[in-house]
């Protein structure tokens, strides 16, 4: 298994409290594992050095970032399982290619923001009701945090979401 650092956006308060008791409840209900919410704007190479230096970089060059959400969608990948599609903007674009020049090793991450609300393999009948069940109750995200988390890449299974670890935090506009 190899490891890599994902940067993440962490959304502000009281969206971020609404998507952890959704994603909560999903898991409950669907023997799932928990998760912090958080949009993956880059994936990495694992040197945990560099992704503390690039969060606290990018945080003092970025303010919050706020996202228009589309739909809930799904797809057969492990960790996009049932999720919410954002809008890609010029912002998240910028903060995405400033994490990228900066770290050690370039990676091939295509940037496709989205809301992950539920990990797990399921048949596609589920998953398609399932998406076609979620209402959020905002039409848009604030984020005003970046975070690196060291993580299994790709993430195929519980154990490797529950093995995940935040090795850096930092709010936007610091």
């Amino acid at each position: 298994m190899s490891t890599a650092i994902a940067y993440w956006l962490i959304p502000t308060e009281p969206t971020r409290r609404v998507l952890a008791k959704l994603i909560a409840d999903l898991a409950r209900r669907y023997d799932a594992p928990v998760f912090e919410p958080h949009v993956t704007i880059y994936l990495g190479s694992d040197r945990s050095e560099a992704g503390e230096q690039i969060v606290s970089q990018v945080a003092t060059v970025c303010g919050p970032i706020q996202l228009k959400t589309l739909d809930a969608q799904h797809s057969s990948e492990f960790t996009k399982t049932l999720f919410v599609q954002l809008a890609l903007n010029a912002n998240l674009q910028r903060l995405s290619e400033l994490i990228r020049q900066r770290s050690p090793r370039s990676s091939h991450y295509h940037l496709n923001p989205h809301i992950s609300l539920l990990y797990r393999r399921m048949s596609l009948a589920a998953r398609r009701e399932l998406a076609r069940s979620i209402r959020l109750p905002f039409s848009e995200v604030v984020f005003d945090s970046v975070c690196a988390v060291r993580c299994a890449s790709p993430t195929r299974n519980r154990a490797e979401v529950e093995a995940w670890r935040v090795i850096a935090t930092k709010s936007l506009g610091e």
